[in-house]
């Protein structure tokens, strides 16, 4: 890749991110009017990208990057083919209607900045997720995904329920993201690959791998909950709380596609094999029934058409996981489709509730000659996800019977189940944009009217372009449709497909949808009737099984919780140090590394002296009266100590111990004159004996590990280093000193913050006061 255009890619990546800092300071300077501004940064991405249609159309790829971590062998980088491009388009494309439409929904909203910021930040993370090619920047942009979704979800953040579908979507996904990274590191353990396009260049290494299953799981974990798939789906219709620009951009180009497009770029790695043949079909398919049968039942817009796209994601993973060529050419040409339509439906929904003031289906009519080119632009998106001529929708469906059409018991079975859910997507569709708009007019909260251009040029801009890409299908599939099947097919394909049926099976099974379409439309109350009643009679859900997990958990902390942190400082001290005793015994006991016993050292008379000193303050601790006199002997050891280091030659040693000693006993005793403690020790005999043990263990434990370290071969390779490099280096003569400040001078600075914090511990302790009775008041209650 040319240096020019490299960094022209780089800049086009990091543009949303430098929109989203500018973006409040714009909108309180222009308030709505900001949209216009912010659209060009989505704009100019488009335009970037557009122009390598081209180029990639002709079948070549465009790869880049920067070195990020070279001792890893990591790379900041992106690969552009067919699929990433058709999503950088729709991401970016769609992207700068969004922020238009953004401007006229939200307009004299408070915090219309920081939404700005927010969609910003989002577009940003799904634009740097599919170009990504290196393992660890896919990770990294996934989970920034999940981020930036979980504040636009919560965006209302007064209200609960925002709050809770805000939690929800980010547990979901972020443990999803857990599984994906999980299954990229068990990838690049497998092949030694740490970028997309290596992977996808190593042929079969992946599917001969033992750890194939391992990493498909995994992989699949993080897939299915991004893109909701069953019984992961509970999430994303409730991340509905979110304004309704969030859900059309949501819905139509980003999160949700996110687990789609890494289930679509490893088809080619992880596809052909009887597990990813099996699994993905079966969840795919389980999720677009569920997902239609569930649209049915609601009544809100919003609701409707997400429920929907979970069905539409189900059809997408089902149609990866058949695995042939037309079910490639069917996925993908799907894929755009969806985003095409949705987009303009929920862009629809957010006008009517806007100029309404609801999108209860059952509230709402007549409101044809009040917003007629939003009804234009409904009418356009509902052809297109019905599958009627000549919409891209209907390539898609025509594509999608060519892969299937009975062709044996396996595929029967998932003709059967496409036909139902393309019915119902006929259903809810038609009911979005026609209910609304036909029959008489409804008194609604306001006084609807069309909205302003703002409103309306995302939806009508996007259901014409539907309607434009399939009479020009052609063009469409050289640039877009044949170069994206390629690349998730792994071989060439050339996707030809037109507004021309095929006159055979598939247009026969189209027929039979559009008729059984029809007929559930006609009954479609009694049909969302029927719903609820099932809907109640089964009663529990996922979406009710995750509260319940919520709360279980939180049982299970606050249990937890009571027993580790009971309160109680002497319970603390007791397991840290049964802890300590273990880590010391354990190892010297497991590895048969106890030392061997010594002979009785020869000292000189005052080292002995000094010896017994030590044992004589020992004993004083012990045997103290009260806490005072036991911290004041406390010090005998130290100071016993520090005699020892100056008898041996350490003199600035000795004089440092004395300092810490005489300190801590001055900074204790001052402590505990404050703080008015019990004076004496009132434990009872079991806790003093147990105490007794656990103290002899690690004292004991400590002994023999320095007893077995002064047994071993003495090593002076290091103290040969200081003596060599503290001068020079560190330009201190005092080796000691030079150890202490220079070579390992941070962890001096931490052992000084432990102190000070210790200090200001205490410092707090000495300053409470215990507030007094009032006069002929009682204590406790």
């Amino acid at each position: 890749m040319a240096s020019g255009s490299q960094s022209l890619t780089f800049f086009a990546l990091v543009l949303p991110f430098l929109a989203a800092l500018a973006a409040p300071f714009l909108t309180r300077v222009l308030k709505h009017n900001a949209a216009w501004v912010l659209a060009i940064a989505p704009a100019f991405i488009f335009v970037h990208f557009a122009g390598l249609l081209d180029t990639i159309g002709d079948g070549a790829t465009v790869s880049g990057g920067y070195s990020w971590i070279p001792s890893l062998d990591i790379r900041f980088s992106w690969f552009l083919d067919g699929l990433s491009l058709t999503f950088a388009l729709l991401i970016s494309g769609i992207g700068t209607l969004i922020v238009l439409y953004s401007g006229g929904y939200l307009k004299g909203h408070p915090q219309l900045g920081r939404f700005f910021s927010f969609i910003l930040l989002f577009m940003g993370a799904m634009q740097g997720l599919v170009v990504s090619d290196s393992f660890l920047t896919l990770f990294v942009f996934w989970e920034l995904t999940s981020i930036t979704s979980f504040l636009l979800i919560g965006f209302d953040h007064r209200r609960e329920a925002s709050r809770r579908a805000a939690i929800q979507a980010l547990v979901v996904t972020g443990l999803g993201g857990l599984s994906l990274l999980a299954g990229l590191l068990v990838v690049w353990i497998a092949t030694g690959e740490t970028e997309l396009s290596g992977l996808l260049a190593a042929g079969d290494t992946m599917r001969h791998s033992a750890l194939y299953l391992v990493a498909l799981v995994l992989v699949l974990g993080g897939a299915f909950t991004k893109s909701a798939q069953f019984p992961f789906h509970f999430w994303l219709p409730n991340a509905m709380e979110a304004p309704t620009p969030v859900s059309a951009y949501l819905h139509s180009a980003t999160m949700v596609k996110a687990g789609v497009y890494l289930v679509m770029r490893l088809n080619p790695a992880f596809g052909g094999t009887d597990a990813w043949e099996t699994v993905l079909p079966v969840f795919g398919g389980t999720t677009l029934i569920v997902g239609t049968l569930l649209a049915i039942r609601q009544t809100d817009l919003k609701l409707m058409l997400a429920y929907t796209t979970v069905a539409s994601l189900g059809i997408l993973v089902m149609l990866t996981g058949l695995g042939s060529d037309k079910a490639v050419e069917g996925a993908v040409l799907y894929l755009v489709a969806h985003s095409l339509f949705k987009g303009t439906l929920f862009m629809v929904a957010g006008a009517i509730d806007h100029e309404s003031g609801t999108r209860d289906i059952t509230k709402l009519g007549g409101l044809r000659r009040a917003m007629p080119v939003t009804f234009a632009a409904a009418l356009l998106a509902a052809l297109s996800m019905g599958g009627l001529p000549p919409f891209f929708g209907f390539l898609a469906k025509e594509e999608i019977y060519a892969a299937l059409q009975f062709q044996d018991g396996w595929h029967g079975l998932f003709t059967l189940v496409a036909i139902f859910g393309n019915a119902l997507m006929l259903v809810i569709g038609f009911a979005v944009a026609l209910k609304p708009f036909l029959g008489p007019r409804v008194a609604t909260p306001k006084e609807a009217h069309e909205g302003p251009p703002l409103l309306w040029l995302g939806p009508l801009t996007l259901a014409l372009v539907g309607l434009v890409s399939a009479l020009l299908s052609e063009t469409a599939h050289h640039f877009v449709s044949s170069p994206m099947a390629s690349a998730v097919a792994g071989n060439d394909i050339a996707v030809h497909i037109s507004v021309i049926p095929y006159i055979s099976v598939p247009l026969v099974l189209s027929v039979l949808t559009v008729a059984l379409g029809i007929v559930i439309y006609w009954f479609f109350d009694q049909a969302r009737a029927a719903m609820a009643a099932l809907l109640a009679a089964i009663g529990w859900g996922p979406d009710r099984g995750f509260d319940q997990a919520i709360r279980g958990l939180l049982r299970m902390s606050f249990a937890v919780t009571r027993i580790i942190q009971s309160g109680r400082m002497e319970v603390y001290m007791t397991v840290t140090f049964i802890a300590i005793a273990l880590a010391l015994w354990a190892p010297m006991t497991v590895f048969g590394e106890l030392p061997a016993m010594p002979e009785m050292p020869n000292l000189p008379f005052y080292e002995w002296t000094v010896i017994a000193i030590a044992v004589i303050g020992l004993g004083a601790v012990v045997y103290a009266r009260d806490r005072l006199t036991a911290i004041v002997s406390l010090g005998i050891q130290g100071f016993a100590v520090a005699l020892l280091f100056m008898l041996l030659g350490a003199p600035d040693l000795s004089f440092t111990q004395f300092m810490v000693e005489t300190l801590s006993v001055v900074i204790l005793a001052l402590a505990m004159t404050r703080l008015r403690l019990h004076p004496s020790d009132h434990r009872p005999t079991n806790e003093k004996l147990v105490d007794i043990a656990v103290a002899g263990a690690c004292g004991a434990g400590f002994g023999l590990l320095i007893l077995k370290v002064t047994q071993m071969p003495f090593d002076d390779s290091l103290s040969a280093f200081f003596k060599t490099y503290s001068y020079v280096i560190a330009h201190g003569r005092n080796v000691v000193n030079v150890i202490l400040v220079d070579f390992r001078g941070l962890d001096t600075l931490g052992e000084i913050a432990v102190v000070m914090i210790a200090g200001l511990a205490i410092l707090a302790l000495i300053r409470v006061r215990v507030p007094k009775p009032a006069a002929g008041g009682k204590q406790g209650g």
